[in-house]
């Protein structure tokens, strides 16, 4: 697995396809594999698709110390091999706007998916303290709750709950959903110039859509789809939202 180093640590990627660069950052408790594995075929060959695991998931280490939007964008733009599209989801949507709004130079077109500008209602606030709170006291709990705010009902009851509870989440979790309750985004997103599509999800409860409809009001010039998912929409409507990536970021410019 390719690595690089950023302020001391090692942050470990992978890297497929050809072409210009794409770079995928995944969300809270997951990491390049969970979230983008099977998306990568699907893109990979207009693109070189470079898929970071930031601190705490997958083999890169949490430092210690806050846990920093600003930590997370250093680790991304670091796997960076020159200007790259980016998608970000999740909390991965919002460590691509930083990377978006401080180093524009490497972004080509930014694609933010279940996003938020900031902790906007006592909702999310409660949806995150609660996961955050199973996460560190109640495993079994945790497992139980993320079907529930991660999926649609309808998805839940295809696939099954059984097979959406295997598994653990990443080591760094419980810092992660910390960082969720702690972004605010709303100085940096006017600032950002790259060309921009937010994707909302209708049937979000845990970011609930009309936060990525705030995202989307708070980009100058972005562009908006809305799917009828779940908050993990990379999993629920995977050829959907791979079509929207790929006709996004292999548009000609006007």
């Amino acid at each position: 697995m390719p690595t690089v180093t950023y302020d001391g640590g090692t942050v470990h990627y992978r890297r497929a396809g050809s072409g210009p660069g794409l770079v995928m950052v995944h969300g809270t408790g997951g990491d390049a594999v969970t979230n983008y594995a099977h998306l990568v075929p699907g893109l990979a060959d207009v693109r070189t698709v470079i898929t970071p695991d930031y601190a705490g998931s997958g083999e890169t280490t949490d430092p210690g110390g806050d846990l920093t939007l600003d930590l997370l964008a250093g680790q991304v733009a670091a796997t960076f091999e020159g200007p790259s599209d980016l998608v970000g989801f999740s909390l991965g949507a919002a460590v691509a706007a930083q990377v978006a709004a401080t180093r524009p130079e490497l972004v080509r077109r930014l694609v933010l998916i279940a996003g938020w500008t900031h902790l906007a209602d006592s909702r999310l606030e409660l949806g995150l303290r609660t996961w955050a709170r199973l996460a560190a006291t109640d495993p079994e709990s945790f497992t139980a709750y993320g079907p529930l705010v991660a999926f649609s009902p309808r998805y839940v009851s295809e696939v099954g709950a059984g097979a959406l509870t295997e598994g653990k989440p990443p080591h760094g979790t419980v810092r992660q959903i910390e960082l969720d309750l702690r972004v605010d985004l709303r100085e940096l997103l006017p600032g950002i110039t790259a060309p921009t599509l937010v994707v909302g999800n209708t049937q979000d409860y845990l970011i609930p859509v009309e936060h990525a409809r705030a995202l989307h009001a708070a980009i100058p010039g972005s562009e908006y789809a809305e799917l009828d998912s779940g908050h993990v929409v990379l999993h629920e409507r995977p050829a959907e939202v791979t079509a929207l990536i790929r006709d996004f970021i292999t548009r000609e410019q006007s």
